[in-house]
């Protein structure tokens, strides 16, 4: 009989966390054992139910998706994690990778590669998107990613997303109402991290990003 695999999904969208428990329920063997609308109760339930992997997200409150990757990895090191996200950008590959993630796949992934990605993890086999460029892997596994990047390292999740959306020439308003945060908690993340990075203005950050091809994958995908 073949082995049974359990899964906490961590997702602070419901309409997603539904749509990837009805896709995992498709696949044989595998069985979603909890559901986490945050970082924190992810972890809580790796304590609890010791599952086979954990589906992550990376922007969550109360506790990030990369913070959350590194507790359970600290205290359940044998929980495979794989990270599901929308941003494709080197450095949060990067940082995933160093916060002890066994795979990275992105959100427009077809259910083809959502099916592959989920059993090759499991299977103990790391896993990429296809889109995530080759130099990624490269330069992580010859030292150089992590040590380069230190300073993006530094941001949160939360700081990274917002990173990219002002690069893309949006108001702190706008991105307040998309990611449905006060215009206050907006500036805050604004400001620790263009301190973080050194950045004295919006120019300065569009040209960072720029030069590093910070782009948000959802425009390619509408």
């Amino acid at each position: 009989m073949s082995k049974q695999y359990s899964i906490v999904i961590a997702e602070d969208h419901a309409l997603l966390r539904e749509g990837l428990k009805s896709l995992l329920h498709s696949l044989p063997n595998v069985a979603v054992v909890g559901e986490a609308s945050d970082g924190q109760v992810a972890v809580e339930m790796c304590d609890r139910y010791r599952p086979d992997m954990v589906l992550m997200d990376l922007s969550m409150p109360r506790l990030d998706g990369l913070k959350a990757t590194k507790l359970i990895k600290k205290h359940h090191p044998e929980v495979k994690v794989l990270v599901l996200t929308v941003h494709g950008a080197n450095e949060y590959v990067y940082s995933a990778l160093a916060a002890g993630a066994d795979g990275y796949m992105l959100k427009d992934a077809s259910n083809e590669e959502f099916s592959l990605a989920i059993h090759s993890v499991l299977e103990g086999k790391s896993y990429l998107s296809p889109g995530i460029a080759g130099d990624v892997v490269r330069g992580y596994l010859s030292g150089g990613g992590a040590q380069g990047n230190s300073d993006w390292m530094q941001l949160t999740s939360r700081e990274q997303e917002i990173f990219q959306l002002i690069s893309e020439g949006y108001k702190n308003r706008e991105i307040a109402e998309m990611l449905v945060v006060s215009v206050k908690t907006v500036e805050k993340h604004r400001s620790n991290l263009m301190q973080k990075l050194d950045l004295h203005s919006a120019a300065e950050l569009r040209a960072l990003a720029l030069e590093r091809g910070i782009v948000l994958r959802r425009k390619e995908v509408g």
